[in-house]
C-alpha cells in the first residue's frame, strides 16, 4: 500500500509533518486553491491513499482519478469543499477535526465583533490621517446585549464562553444538537431561526453550509434583527446573501459586520464588501494560528492513520457516516 498523503494546500504545521514522518508517510502538496483537475493530477502522480483537505474542492472527479484513495480528512470542520455524498458512494469516509481550532476561531469572532462595534478601523485610519475624531464620537457598550449563536458546536460554545465574559447574554439555534450543548454556555434554546434573528443584537454564525443554510442570512432575516445589530461570520461565506448584507449596513439597520469568510474565495478585487466602511473583513484566517494549526493538522493526519490501520474512530469524527451506512445497505 502507498504511504503517500496528499495535502490540498502548500503546507502543514511542523508538528503534523513530524507525525507523518514518524509514521513513515510522505506528504505531497498542491498549490493553494487548486481546482479539482489539478488535485486529480496530483492524486494520479502520487498514488496517495489519503487526502488532507485544506484549499480547493475534492469532488467525484478527484476520487475517480484516485483508485488508491481510502480516506479524506478535513483540516478543520467545514466540509462544503468536499463532495461527501460522492465519497460515501465510493466507500470513502470523510473525517473532521472536531474542536481542534475552536479556541482560535472563537477568539477571532470576538476580535471581529470588538473591531466593528468599537469602530477600531475608522478611528485608526483617522488618526493616521492626522485627525483627532474624539469630539462628537459616540461609542457603544456590548455588555448587556444578546448574542445569538447559529449553531452550538465546539466553536460556538467557545465563542459563547468569551462573550459571557464580556457581559453578553446568549441565545442559540441548532435543530440537531442536544439540550446539553446549550446548557454548556447557559444559552436559551431558540425554536426557530426567526426567534434567533429577532433576539440577536449580535448574530454569530457557526453552522455548516448546506442547501438548507445557503444564504440563510438574507434580506428577510436581517430585517428581523434589532435596529443597530451586528453580524459576525467565521463559518462559511455562503451562509450570507452578500448583497443583502451590504444593503442592510448601508441603510443603517445593521450597524456593522465582521466577516472572515466570503461566498467565493479568494474574493474578486472589486468585491462589494470592500467599499462599505461598516464591514470589516479578514481572509478566512480565524483558525490559522500556530496552536490551532498544530492541533488540526495532527488530528487530520491521525484520523487518516486510524482509518488505514482499521482502528475505530468516534462517530462524530466521520461526517458522512450515515451516507456510508446507507450506501453499504444499498449494495
Amino acid at each position: 500500500m502507498s504511504k503517500t498523503i496528499l495535502v490540498t494546500g502548500p503546507d502543514l504545521a511542523p508538528a503534523a509533518k513530524a507525525l507523518a514522518d514518524a509514521q513513515g508517510y510522505t506528504l505531497v502538496h498542491t498549490p493553494p486553491y487548486a481546482d479539482a483537475e489539478v488535485i486529480a493530477e496530483h492524486m494520479v502522480k502520487s498514488g496517495a491513499v489519503g487526502i488532507v483537505s485544506r484549499m480547493g474542492r475534492v469532488d467525484a472527479s478527484v476520487m475517480d482519478a484516485a483508485p488508491n484513495l481510502k480516506v479524506i480528512s478535513k483540516h478543520g470542520v467545514g466540509v462544503d469543499n468536499i463532495d461527501i455524498a460522492a465519497a460515501a458512494e465510493r466507500g470513502i469516509p470523510v473525517l473532521v477535526a472536531t474542536g481542534a481550532n475552536a479556541v482560535s476561531v472563537a477568539e477571532h469572532a470576538i476580535a471581529l465583533l470588538l473591531t466593528v462595534a468599537k469602530k477600531v478601523v475608522p478611528l485608526n485610519e483617522s488618526l493616521h490621517q492626522g485627525r483627532w475624531d474624539k469630539p462628537g464620537f459616540k461609542g457603544r457598550e456590548l455588555a448587556g446585549l444578546t448574542m445569538g449563536l447559529m449553531g452550538i458546536g465546539a466553536i460556538a460554545q467557545a465563542t459563547g464562553h468569551i462573550a459571557k465574559g464580556l457581559g453578553l447574554t446568549l441565545i442559540a439555534y441548532d435543530p440537531y444538537a442536544a439540550d446539553e450543548a446549550f446548557a454548556q454556555v447557559s444559552a436559551r434554546r431558540c425554536a426557530t431561526t426567526e426567534d434567533l434573528f429577532a433576539g440577536s443584537d449580535v448574530l454569530s454564525l457557526h453552522c455548516p453550509l448546506t442547501d438548507d443554510t445557503r444564504e440563510i442570512i438574507n434580506a428577510e432575516a436581517l430585517a428581523r434583527m434589532p435596529e443597530g445589530a451586528f453580524v459576525v461570520n467565521t463559518a462559511r461565506g455562503g451562509l450570507i446573501d452578500e448583497a443583502a448584507l451590504v444593503a442592510a449596513v448601508n441603510a443603517g439597520h445593521i450597524a456593522g459586520a465582521g466577516l472572515d469568510t466570503f461566498a467565493k474565495e479568494p474574493p474578486a478585487a472589486d468585491h462589494i464588501f470592500f467599499d462599505v466602511p461598516g464591514i470589516v473583513v479578514t481572509p478566512h484566517i480565524g483558525g490559522v494560528t500556530a496552536e490551532a494549526n498544530a492541533r488540526v493538522g495532527t488530528e487530520a493526519l491521525r484520523g487518516i492513520f486510524q482509518v488505514l490501520e482499521g482502528q475505530p474512530l468516534p462517530p462524530e469524527r466521520i461526517i458522512n457516516r450515515k451516507l456510508l451506512a446507507a450506501s453499504s445497505a444499498a449494495v
